[in-house]
C-alpha cells in the first residue's frame, strides 16, 4: 500500500471515481461529503494525506485546511481547485496546504502530488524520530550512529577493547578513525593511562624518528636537551599512529622492531628503552596496494594488521546522516547561542542525496556553517553549502520505468550490489556488511553476474 488518503468532496460521483482510481494505484481511500465529518475522523484516525475540494457546503476547504494543520500539522493537505482559480490555490498554500491540483483532475498529476506529499510526511516523521533519537542516543564514547553497520562496529570495538592486541583502523578521511581508537583505549585495561596520538603525515621526515623514539642531548643540530619520544610518553596507555601509510620506507624497519620487540632506541643513544603501550594505527590508504607497489614493507603491514577494523563511509550509513546532522546542529546552536531547533524536511532530503566525500567531518563543517548563517529557527536549504544544495539523488533501479521497462528481481539485485560497491569504492568486505551478506555469498553473486 502506497498510503492512506482521506478525500473530501461534496460530489459523491467524484469521490467514487477518485476512490476507484486511487485504489487501483494501491492507495487506501476513505471519503466524506462534508468537511465537518472529515475533521472529526482525522481526530480519531491517522491518514497520510488529506485531499479536499475547496468549494464545500458549510465549512469550506480553506477552513478545513487551516483546522487540520492546527490539529494535525503532520498530515499534508492537497487541495482541488477549479481550473484558472490560481488566486484561490495560492490562498490555500498560504493557509498551509502542501500542494494543489486543478479540475478536471489529471489522475497522473494527482498521483504524483499524493506520492510527493506522502514522501514528505514520512521524511518529516523520520526527522522527528531522529531528533528524539539524538536526545536519547547513547553514543559509543564519541561515536554516534544507530545504523546496522555502526552497531556491528560497536560490537567489534567492545570485543577488542579488552584485548591488548595491535589494531589497524582503515577507512576514508573523516570517518572517525581516531574516535574509534579512543573508544578502544577508554574501554580497555589501559584506560587510566595516557592516550597519545600522532599524525605521521604531519611531521617532517627528518623529525619523525626523534618524535617517535626520542633523542639524547646533542644528537643532532638543535637538540639542546634530551627528550623522550611518543613511544615512551604512551607508557601504560595507548599509542595511536594515524596516517601510518605515510611513514617513510627508511624508518619502517625501526618501527617494525619497536612493535615486535617493544623496545626503541632514541636518536643518538646506544641503549634501547623498553616500551609498554598498546598500539593502534590508522590509514586511509590501501596498504596492500602500497606493499605491492613497494611503498610499504610487507612484514610491517602484517605486524600492524593483526586485527583490522574498517570505518564505514558516511554515505553507507543511511539515516545516521540525519541523526548526526541534528546532533551537530544542536551542538553549534549552543556554541553560537542561537535558537536553532533542527533541520527542515527539504534539508533532510538534500543531506540524504549528497554523497559526502568528506564523510562525518564534512557533515559537521556543513552544519556549523548552516547554523552560523541561518536566519531561521529551523535550518533551510539556502543555509547549506552550494555543493550540497545542488546535489541530486541518483535514480533507483525502477525509477521512472514504464511497465515494459521494469527490471526483473535479479536485475534489481544486481544493480543494487553495483551501487553499494560503487559507494564503498569496490571494498567487497564492507559491501557485504552493508548488504547483510557474508563475503562468500557476495563473491558467488559477483561471479554469477560476470558469467
Amino acid at each position: 500500500m502506497k498510503g492512506s488518503i482521506l478525500i473530501v468532496d461534496d460530489d459523491r460521483e467524484m469521490c467514487g471515481m477518485l476512490e476507484e482510481s486511487l485504489v487501483r494505484r494501491e492507495f487506501q481511500v476513505e471519503w466524506h461529503l462534508r468537511a465537518e465529518a472529515a475533521l472529526e475522523q482525522i481526530h480519531q484516525q491517522d491518514f497520510d494525506v488529506l485531499l479536499t475540494d475547496l468549494n464545500l457546503p458549510g465549512m469550506d476547504g480553506l477552513e478545513l485546511c487551516r483546522r487540520v494543520i492546527e490539529a494535525r500539522e503532520d498530515i499534508p493537505v492537497v487541495v482541488i481547485t477549479a481550473f484558472g482559480s490560481l488566486e484561490t490555490a495560492v490562498g490555500a498554500l498560504r493557509a498551509g496546504a502542501y500542494d494543489f491540483v486543478t479540475k478536471p483532475v489529471d489522475l497522473d498529476l494527482l498521483v504524483f502530488a499524493l506520492e510527493r506529499a506522502i514522501k514528505q510526511r514520512r521524511l518529516q516523521q523520520q526527522v522527528r524520530v531522529l531528533r528524539e533519537s539524538v536526545r536519547r542516543a547513547q553514543p559509543f564514547d564519541d561515536l554516534l550512529g544507530q545504523s546496522r553497520i555502526m552497531q556491528e562496529l560497536y560490537d567489534q570495538l567492545k570485543r577488542l577493547a579488552e584485548l591488548d592486541v595491535t589494531v589497524l583502523i582503515t577507512g576514508e578521511s573523516g570517518t572517525g578513525k581516531e574516535l574509534a581508537a579512543r573508544a578502544l583505549h577508554n574501554r580497555g585495561p589501559r584506560r587510566d593511562g595516557p592516550f597519545v596520538a600522532v599524525n605521521c603525515a604531519a611531521l617532517p621526515e627528518n623529525l619523525l624518528e626523534s618524535e617517535l623514539f626520542g633523542h639524547l642531548k646533542g644528537a643532532f643540530t638543535g637538540a639542546g636537551e634530551a627528550r623522550s619520544g611518543l613511544f615512551q610518553q604512551a607508557r601504560g596507555g595507548t599509542l595511536f599512529l594515524d596516517e601510518i601509510g605515510e611513514v617513510p620506507l627508511n624508518l619502517q624497519p625501526k618501527l617494525l622492531r619497536a612493535l615486535e620487540q617493544r623496545k626503541v632506541r632514541p636518536v643518538g643513544a646506544t641503549q634501547e628503552v623498553t616500551v609498554d603501550a598498546r598500539f593502534v594505527t590508522a590509514t586511509n590508504r590501501d596498504l596492500e596496494q602500497d606493499v605491492a607497489d613497494g611503498r610499504f614493507r610487507e612484514d610491517l603491514y602484517y605486524r600492524l594488521n593483526v586485527v583490522p577494523i574498517e570505518m564505514p563511509p558516511l554515505r553507507a550509513r543511511g539515516t545516521d546522516i540525519l541523526l548526526l546532522a541534528e546532533h551537530f546542529a544542536s551542538q553549534c546552536a549552543k556554541r553560537f547561542d542561537k535558537q536553532v531547533t533542527g533541520i527542515s524536511q527539504p534539508v533532510a532530503e538534500k543531506l540524504l542525496s549528497y554523497p559526502w566525500p568528506g564523510n562525518v567531518r564534512e557533515l559537521r563543517n556543513a552544519m556549523e556553517r548552516a547554523v552560523a548563517l541561518t536566519r531561521f529557527n529551523t535550518l533551510a536549504v539556502e543555509d547549506l553549502p552550494e555543493r550540497i544544495r545542488d546535489s541530486q539523488p541518483g535514480p533507483m533501479a525502477t525509477d521512472l520505468a514504464g511497465p515494459g521497462e521494469l527490471p526483473s528481481l535479479a536485475e534489481v539485485e544486481r544493480r543494487h550490489i553495483d551501487r553499494v560497491l560503487e559507494a564503498v569504492e569496490g571494498n567487497r568486505t564492507l559491501a557485504a556488511r552493508i548488504l547483510g551478506l557474508d563475503r562468500k555469498t557476495l563473491y558467488r553473486k559477483l561471479r554469477s553476474k560476470e558469467q
